[in-house]
């Protein structure tokens, strides 16, 4: 049953990267502008006016992103006497080395700018200026990218680097020495206000 799983596993996962591939040079061949080196993992989606979208070189992508170029809310707007001619539509430019997380939207007329983090799940819908991190919905300000490489440091998992040259023996490495050390609990605050009656 293992290798049943294992081959259906190893089938769905080629199928995903053959979409992707696919649809990636769809896009491309209708206008959009892809950079050197850039990955784009799992599914990702371009909207309906990849035309309207430029990615710099070395910048990474995550699954479930999604890419806004135009307002779909104007089609109920335009049902409404006056406003018939409601459209929204914009480009979407990302800059070089820049990594987007997982599940992420973002929105037209927005500009992401070199060397940026944005978290995941994020909605951005307003720009981001170089060497920044941002993150939530609506994505705000966090930090520098600087900043962020500096926390990362004191949580640096040191291990032999040429295992990263083959991924098996890094996995295994992992499982027997990575410790079983875990974040605390964060508790948050609660802001109530009392009303007198």
């Amino acid at each position: 049953m293992y290798f049943f799983y294992r081959l259906a596993l190893a089938f769905f996962t080629l199928w995903e990267k053959l979409y992707m591939k696919v649809y990636i040079k769809v896009c491309e061949l209708q206008g959009m502008k892809l950079g050197k080196g850039v990955k784009i993992f799992e599914r990702v989606y371009f909207g309906s006016e990849p035309f309207l979208i430029e990615i710099g070189d070395q910048t990474q992508i995550a699954g479930g992103t999604r890419f806004v170029n135009h307002g779909g809310t104007t089609m109920t707007l335009r049902r409404i006497p006056g406003f018939e001619d409601v459209r929204i539509f914009g480009r979407i430019k990302v800059g070089k080395n820049c990594t987007i997380g997982s599940n992420c939207v973002i929105q037209q007329d927005v500009e992401i700018g070199d060397n940026c983090i944005l978290g995941s799940s994020s909605v951005l819908t307003h720009s981001m200026p170089d060497n920044s991190v941002f993150s939530g919905n609506p994505a705000r300000f966090v930090c520098s990218v600087e900043q962020y490489a500096e926390s990362l440091l004191d949580q640096n998992t040191m291990y032999p680097r040429e295992l990263e040259k083959d991924k098996t023996a890094l996995n295994q490495w992992l499982k027997e020495n990575l410790p079983h050390e875990y974040k605390k609990t964060k508790v948050y605050k609660s802001k109530r206000t009392t009303s007198e009656d």
